[in-house]
């Protein structure tokens, strides 16, 4: 919901919709799936809760809302697959806030909409923010946001099995080199196999993008995530120790391979994140989002918290 001032998901219950509470009145609900498409490009993200919806009720939901489900593949975040192009939510430590990013803005494709559902809510913490992508463009300082019209180069080192970061196994679910071959030749990317079978991906891609169906200009790339200075002074220091720059499991630059400043990246992060809103999470919510629209992160959080994740064209 907008009003000029201020932006936040859409949230739908029973009563609101005029549905039983319950997991058929909610797929009824969804059964309407231009009515749902004209709903989420207007409202950017939907909040469904008090449908008692269980993990077993996902598949008839995802069935309706995520029309051509996809791989994580090529994706950079560890997690676990679960089922049918289904993962857990990004499997960094629980003490850690996960900073603002549309999910797979650093590939050639990415989706189109995102699936949160909450099996498990934690003890304490753990909501997922969500921030409108043109509010965060415009939160930006003009120095920065010019700075990036070049766009960034992204370039990850993905190990044979034992590295830091992960595998090109994990990141392609495959382990053969052809499939990993067929895949980045469509990407504009450019790689190389290297002697200790590890391979190199550099690609270039905009800083921001405009919505398909609006035409609304959103801050769209992982620019923060990528550049050491957002893992902190001591670790970013630790891995100097261990690895140059270009040997890091990822990192990023601008376009053209000159340097992005700590500070730039730094305000990027944090002013994505003073514009996010908490969608706090009750075990059987969905959260649905337009993914070039809005961004989502994670908040720390403490308890056994368990988010499913699924995406679609």
């Amino acid at each position: 919901m907008y009003d000029g001032q201020n932006w936040m998901p859409l949230e739908m219950t029973p009563n609101s919709i005029g549905v039983e509470p319950k997991p058929t009145g909610l797929i009824e609900y969804l059964d309407d799936a231009d009515r749902l498409r004209e709903l989420l490009t207007e409202e950017k993200a939907l909040v469904f809760r008090g449908f008692n919806l269980s993990a077993g009720d996902l598949e008839a939901v995802m069935e309706r809302v995520l029309p051509d489900r996809l791989a994580y593949v090529h994706g950079n975040s560890p997690r676990s697959k679960v089922g049918d192009n289904i993962y857990t939510s990004t499997e960094y430590p629980a003490e850690f806030t996960i900073s603002m990013h549309n999910e797979l803005s650093y590939s050639h494709r990415w989706p189109a909409r995102l699936l949160f559902f909450c099996e498990r809510a934690p003890a304490s913490g753990g909501a997922t923010p969500v921030v409108d992508g043109s509010r965060w463009l415009n939160a930006l300082d003009p120095e920065v946001r010019a700075a990036f019209e070049q766009g960034v180069r992204y370039t990850q080192n993905l190990h044979d099995g034992y590295g830091l970061g992960k595998s090109w196994q994990d990141t392609f679910e495959t382990d053969r080199r052809e499939d990993v071959e067929a895949y980045l030749d469509g990407t504009k990317a450019t790689w190389e196999w290297r002697s200790d079978g590890s391979l190199r991906v550099s690609q270039v891609r905009s800083a921001t993008t405009r919505h398909p169906v609006t035409g609304t200009e959103v801050w769209f790339n992982q620019s923060d995530q990528w550049h050491q200075a957002t893992l902190g002074d001591e670790t970013a220091a630790a891995l100097a120790q261990i690895l140059p720059e270009e040997e890091l499991p990822q990192s990023v630059t601008f376009a053209d391979g000159t340097p992005i400043p700590a500070e730039y990246v730094i305000q990027v992060r944090d002013r994505g994140l003073a514009e996010a809103v908490d969608v706090d999470w009750t075990a059987g919510d969905l959260l649905l989002i337009d993914n070039v629209l809005v961004g989502h992160g994670r908040r720390p959080y403490s308890g056994d918290r368990r988010v499913l994740v699924a995406m679609s064209d």
